[in-house]
C-alpha cells in the first residue's frame, strides 16, 4: 500500500516537472516568437513604389502624338514634344521621317484635342525636325536635360503613341543599355550614315518615333529613333542625344538647312569589288578598312590637297575612317572652311595632308 502510494506521488511529480518545464518552454517560445515578431515589425519597411510616376506627371502633356497627311490622306503618326513657347507659338521636337513629305501636319495633346501644325525645318541625316503649332494650344513644356552625366542602368522611360491613336501616349520603362553607340543606317542610300545613340531597352515601337526618352528626374535626355528589329533580337532601341539635337534648332526654326562641308572626291569601299574593277583601281589585300577614292574634283579641297584616284582613306583628323558611312559622319562633324588632316594609303605607303573643306550645295 505504501508502495502504491510512493508511484502515485512520482508520477504526480513527474507530471508536475513536466507541465512546468513545458510551461518555462512555452515561455521561452512565446519570448521568442515575441522577440522575431518585434525584430520582423522592427524592419518590416513600408515599401510604396511609385516608380516614375511623378516623372512621368512632369513630362506626360508636353508629349503629343503627330499625324502625317499626304495628298489628303492619313498615311501615319509619330511622336513629339513641346520644348519651348514664345509669344505666339509653341515648338515641338520630333524625328524628320514622321513628318517627311507631309503637306499637312495635325498634332494631338494629351486632352486629346487636335490642332494644326507646321513643319519648320529639320534634317533627315540627324533625323530631328521642329513643328510649330499656336501658343493657345500648348499644356505642358517639357524640361530638357543633359547626358552628360548619364550612366549605364541609369533608369529611363519613353513617352509615345506605338502603333497610333490605340495606344496614344504609352509609357515604358527601362535603363540605360549602351552609351555612344554608332549605328549605322540609310538615309539616301543603303548603310550610308552612321548615327550616334543612346541604346535603351524600355519597348521603341513603330508610332514612338519623335517621343522624349526622359531621365528619372523627369527631363528629356533623348528622341526615341529606332530599335533593330529581328525574331532574335529583344529590347534594343536607340534615342538621339537631346544634345545633337538642340545644338540645330535655332536653324530648324528658321527654316533654315545645315550647310554640310564637301571633300570633293567621288568613292566607294574597299570592299566593293567589282566596283573597283570597273574603274581599273587594284589594292593591296592587306588593306582592310577605308574608302577608296574613284575621281576628284579639280578645284576642290581634296582636288587642292593631291589626292587622286586609288588613294584609301583611312583618317579624317583623328577618327578611323571604316567605310563611308564614317567618312560622312566624321565629316559633317566639321564647318564648311575647316582644315582638316587626311591620312590616306598611296602605293602602299601611308601619307597625310590637309584639306579645307567646301560648302555642299546638295
Amino acid at each position: 500500500m505504501r508502495e502504491k502510494i510512493l508511484n502515485l506521488f512520482f508520477v504526480l511529480f513527474v507530471f508536475v516537472l513536466g507541465v512546468g518545464c513545458m510551461y518555462i518552454v512555452d515561455e521561452k517560445l512565446l519570448a521568442s516568437d515575441g522577440a522575431t515578431k518585434s525584430i520582423t515589425e522592427n524592419r518590416n519597411v513600408s515599401i510604396t513604389d511609385n516608380g516614375i510616376a511623378e516623372a512621368v506627371d512632369k513630362v506626360y502633356d508636353a508629349v503629343v502624338m503627330i499625324k502625317n497627311y499626304q495628298g489628303g490622306r492619313y498615311v501615319g503618326s509619330g511622336s513629339g514634344f513641346v520644348y519651348k513657347t514664345d509669344d505666339k507659338y509653341g515648338y515641338i521636337l520630333t524625328n524628320y521621317h514622321v513628318v517627311e513629305d507631309a503637306d499637312k501636319l495635325s498634332v494631338v495633346y494629351s486632352n486629346e484635342k487636335e490642332v494644326d501644325a507646321t513643319i519648320l525645318g529639320g534634317d533627315e541625316y540627324l533625323d530631328v525636325s521642329v513643328v510649330r503649332v499656336d501658343k493657345s494650344t500648348v499644356i505642358k513644356v517639357a524640361e530638357i536635360g543633359s547626358t552628360k552625366d548619364l550612366r549605364l542602368g541609369d533608369t529611363i522611360f519613353a513617352v509615345g503613341s506605338p502603333v497610333g491613336s490605340e495606344y496614344y501616349n504609352t509609357i515604358t520603362r527601362g535603363v540605360v543599355s549602351g552609351l555612344d553607340r554608332k549605328i549605322t543606317v540609310s538615309v539616301k542610300s543603303t548603310s550610308d550614315w552612321v548615327m550616334k545613340a543612346i541604346q535603351v531597352d524600355a519597348a521603341i515601337n513603330p508610332g514612338n518615333s519623335g517621343g522624349p526618352l526622359v531621365n528619372s528626374n523627369g527631363e528629356v535626355i533623348g528622341i526615341n529613333s529606332m530599335k533593330l528589329v529581328d525574331s532574335s533580337i529583344e529590347g534594343m532601341g536607340f534615342s538621339i542625344m537631346i544634345e545633337d539635337a538642340m545644338d540645330y534648332v535655332n536653324i530648324f526654326e528658321q527654316n533654315k538647312g545645315i550647310d554640310r562641308p564637301l571633300l570633293g572626291i567621288t568613292l566607294t569601299n574597299v570592299d566593293e569589288t567589282r566596283l573597283l574593277q570597273r574603274y581599273n583601281i587594284s589594292l593591296d589585300p592587306s588593306i582592310e578598312y577605308g574608302v577608296v577614292v574613284i575621281s576628284v574634283v579639280e578645284d576642290s579641297g581634296a582636288g587642292k590637297s593631291g589626292l587622286k584616284k586609288g588613294d584609301v582613306i583611312i583618317k579624317l583628323g583623328d577618327e578611323k575612317i571604316n567605310n563611308q558611312a564614317y567618312l560622312k559622319y566624321v565629316l559633317y562633324s566639321y564647318k564648311v572652311g575647316d582644315s582638316v588632316n587626311l591620312t590616306y594609303i598611296r602605293d602602299g605607303k601611308e601619307y597625310t595632308t590637309k584639306v579645307t573643306l567646301t560648302k555642299n550645295d546638295d
